[in-house]
């Protein structure tokens, strides 16, 4: 029987554990989009992770959700990250940079742009991070055609600076309502191109965007985070079960690295999805933003039902040293939500390993 501490083989990588620490948003990076020393110190504590996946990262001004958040589109951000991925790997860590475009959720407060998404409509009384706070999520601009393709392969360039910066591989964000996620979403997606309508024109900008980044830096660098049945940021899905099944299909014969799906749909879709995916699989067991972060338990029995790896976020905030204490079952600290997006160092360097 599988447990989080066995060695397990991703990709080209050989991991010491099943452990994933997952993506999170936590908008330190400076006003150019550049990877800070306190990003890398945050990164480098929490280094033995089996794998870990880094908060969203934009791969064009387009594509910037949040203030704050950091980019891969410019020189100079690439080698900010260098620092990083140093960081990391000296403290014996392996790293993804997670891909993150943010489609219509984002503000032209923030980036001097009025957003884009599949079809020109607003998320449901949604508000959006600005640099002068909430604001209400703007009607976004619908792409062409051709301009939806250009984004698809946004993704691949973004991974070529991330495999110069030195990250081990990239997750292309397609969960939680942001770009790809949009083009998933028949409440998002009214087009009526090959990117819209059936479920084979829905997920096309996501095979696109995923293939594309596979023949950039090699498919075992290249993973996918996916949220089926979520609706968050109102991107709501329609026949959930054969959408996510005929996205995994198509991307079967790519030889991906990974998916790592959350677990916001039913067990028994996701127990499906887990069959009828032939590689590895990641799961984060906690709905996101729900009431309490994954634990070990979560954890077993994931591993009971299929996953090859587990994914923790908000356990992670408050316990860089996450893997030592799930192995001895310390207590877990818990982190406070009032500085999960304060910016600076306090709630994000200050928590320290547990002391006997």
């Amino acid at each position: 029987m599988n447990t989080l501490f066995d060695s397990v083989a991703l990709g080209e990588l050989r991991l010491p554990n099943r452990v994933v620490m997952a993506p999170m948003t936590r908008v330190r990076s400076n006003t150019d989009g550049l990877a800070t020393a306190s990003m890398a110190a945050y990164y480098a504590q929490r280094a033995s992770a089996g794998l870990i996946v880094t908060e969203g990262i934009q791969p064009s001004l387009l594509g910037q959700s949040n203030p704050l958040t950091p980019g891969l589109y410019t020189a100079a951000q690439t080698e900010s990250w260098r620092q990083v991925t140093d960081a990391v790997h000296v403290n014996g860590g392996r790293v993804f940079a997670q891909i993150m475009h943010g489609g219509r959720i984002s503000h032209p407060d923030t980036t001097g742009l009025q957003p884009v998404g599949p079809s020109a409509v607003a998320p449901r009384n949604a508000d959006t991070f600005t640099p002068s706070g909430p604001q209400p999520v703007p009607v976004p601009r619908a792409l062409t055609t051709e301009e939806a393709g250009h984004e698809a392969r946004s993704y691949a360039a973004a991974a070529e600076r991330a495999v110069t910066a030195g990250f081990d591989g990239v997750e292309l964000h397609g969960a939680n309502g942001y770009l790809i996620g949009q083009f998933l979403s028949s409440s998002a997606n009214l087009r009526t191109d090959h990117y819209g309508g059936s479920i084979a024109g829905r997920i096309r900008f996501a095979v696109e965007a995923v293939t594309a980044t596979a023949e950039a830096i090699g498919p075992q660098r290249v993973g996918l985070r996916l949220s089926p049945g979520a609706g968050i940021w109102d991107a709501i899905e329609e026949e959930t079960a054969e959408l996510y099944g005929a996205l995994l299909a198509a991307l079967a014969p790519l030889g991906l690295a990974y998916i790592h799906l959350e677990a916001t749909t039913d067990e028994q879709t996701l127990v499906d999805l887990r069959g009828a995916w032939p590689g590895s699989l990641i799961v984060n067991p906690s709905f996101p933003m729900g009431p309490l972060p994954a634990g070990r338990k979560q954890a077993d029995d994931w591993l009971d039902l299929g996953a090859d790896l587990v994914s923790f976020g908000r356990a992670y905030l408050a316990n860089p040293d996450l893997v030592e204490r799930l192995r001895a079952d310390l207590p877990l600290d818990e982190a406070d939500p009032e500085t999960y997006y304060q910016g600076g160092d306090e709630g994000y360097l200050d928590y320290t390993s547990y002391r006997y």
